[in-house]
C-alpha cells in the first residue's frame, strides 16, 4: 500500500469521525429540546387542571418570545401542542420512551394525523428506523402504511435480510389491476407477462405529485426530451370496512411493532 492511499484511508476516516460526533451532537440537541417540551407542556398541563384560565398559555409566549428572542417555538399554538404531546403521551407505557427518538416537528406531524396510540408508535418507530423526512412522513400516513404494515401477507420475513424487510412490506402495494388485459380468471404467469407486453404502447413517463405548480410543471416539461406527463393523486382519510375487521388485536399489533 502506497503512501499517498494510507493518507486518503487516514483523512476519509478522519471525516467519518466528524460525521459521526456531529450526529451524535444533534441527537443530543434533539433529545434536550424534547425533554424542555415535555416539561413545558408538564407544567401547562397540571395548571390547567387546576383551573387556570387559557390567558395564562398566552401571556406565557408572549414573555418567553420576548426574554428569548432568538428561539423559535414558543408561539401561542406551539405551547398548547406541548401541553397536547404530554396530556396525550404521559400515561402510554409505550410512547413515553420513544419521545425523544425524531423531531418535535414530526412529533406534531404524527400527534395531528394519528389518534390510535399503536399507530403513533408505528410511525415514530419507523421514522427513526427508516430515517423519514416530514414530508415522506407525511406521506406514509396518508398513504395508509400503518394498515398496510398490518395487513399485509408476505413470506417477508423469512426470504429477506431484516434491514429492508420492513420497507419491502411498507412499498407492496395492495392491489393490481389488469382488467384492461382481458385476461380469463385463471392465468399462467406466463400468460401475464404475454398480456403485458402485448398490450404495451412505446413507454411514456409519468409524474404523480400531491398537487401541481403550473410553471414548475411547465418548466419540467420543456427541459425533457422524452414523453412525460403529469399527474395529481388523493387519498382517503376512511379506512374501508372490509379492511377493519382484518386488522389484527392490541396484542397482535404490539407484537409485530416489536419487529421495528
Amino acid at each position: 500500500m502506497n503512501l499517498q492511499k494510507i493518507q486518503i484511508d487516514f483523512i476519509t476516516e478522519i471525516k467519518q469521525k466528524i460525521r459521526q460526533a456531529q450526529y451524535e451532537a444533534m441527537k443530543a440537541v434533539n433529545v434536550q429540546l424534547i425533554n424542555l417540551y415535555w416539561e413545558i407542556g408538564k407544567s401547562i398541563a397540571e395548571k390547567q387542571a387546576e383551573s387556570w384560565g387559557k390567558s395564562i398559555v398566552s401571556t406565557l409566549s408572549k414573555e418567553l418570545q420576548a426574554e428569548f428572542p432568538g428561539a423559535s417555538g414558543f408561539s401561542e399554538g406551539n405551547l398548547w401542542l406541548m401541553a397536547q404531546f404530554y396530556a396525550e403521551y404521559q400515561s402510554v407505557e409505550n410512547l413515553q420512551p420513544l419521545v425523544g427518538e425524531i423531531s418535535w416537528t414530526k412529533h406534531v406531524v404524527i400527534l395531528n394525523k394519528c389518534k390510535d396510540n399503536l399507530e403513533r408508535e408505528f410511525y415514530i418507530r419507523s421514522t427513526r428506523k427508516f430515517g423519514w423526512t416530514k414530508n415522506v412522513l407525511i406521506h406514509q400516513i396518508e398513504n395508509k402504511s400503518y394498515e398496510k404494515y398490518l395487513l399485509n401477507q408476505t413470506n417477508f420475513n423469512e426470504t429477506l435480510p431484516e434491514k429492508i424487510k420492513n420497507q419491502a412490506i411498507l412499498a407492496v402495494k395492495d392491489e393490481y389491476t389488469f382488467g384492461f388485459l382481458a385476461l380469463a380468471d385463471e392465468h399462467s404467469e406466463r400468460e401475464l407477462e404475454n398480456a403485458l407486453v402485448n398490450n404495451e404502447n412505446d413507454s411514456i413517463g409519468i409524474i404523480i405529485c400531491k398537487d401541481k405548480n403550473r410553471t414548475i410543471v411547465e418548466y419540467s416539461l420543456k427541459t425533457g426530451t422524452l414523453p412525460v406527463g403529469v399527474a395529481t393523486y388523493s387519498t382517503s382519510a376512511i379506512l374501508p370496512e372490509t379492511y377493519q375487521k382484518l386488522l389484527p388485536n392490541s396484542e397482535e399489533i404490539i407484537e409485530k411493532l416489536k419487529g421495528l
